[in-house]
């Protein structure tokens, strides 16, 4: 897999794609159906409508890569999108596991963070007591 970096979004286009589209088609899919920057670096993911086809376009810093994957058996199990998006937002973790074949619907996030406690915003002054 490519070596992308943390601040790397993937956008996962909602809806069927025709996939004859190459560079020019996905760029302007890119730009006018997601309303996004496809020269970002951000990484664009685009699927047929029988889920077996899927494409993949992002910019590495000198040009842009179409990539592309075809199943023989099966379908990639699409997350869920509500009506009127455009897109979804992907992790790198849940990329690979659309690519893997696991079905995102049936996962749920977990929250990864801890409830914060209240500190008191006074400093805590430790007095020394001289000796008289």
């Amino acid at each position: 897999m490519f070596g992308w970096g943390p601040a790397t979004r993937i956008y996962l286009a909602a809806g069927a794609t025709d996939m004859r589209k190459g560079f020019e088609g996905l760029y302007g899919l890119v730009r006018e159906k997601l309303q996004l920057e496809p020269l970002s670096g951000h990484v664009f993911l685009f699927s047929n409508a029988q889920r077996n086809r899927l494409k993949l376009l992002f910019w590495d810093g000198s040009g842009l890569w179409v990539c592309a994957k075809r199943l023989e058996k099966g379908r990639f199990r699409w997350p869920p999108v509500t009506s009127g998006q455009a897109r979804v937002v992907l992790s790198h973790e849940e990329l690979a596991m659309l690519l893997g074949g696991i079905d995102l619907a049936a996962g749920r996030r977990r929250a990864w963070y801890r409830k914060v406690v209240a500190v008191d915003p006074e400093p805590i002054i430790a007095e020394k007591r001289v000796a008289q």
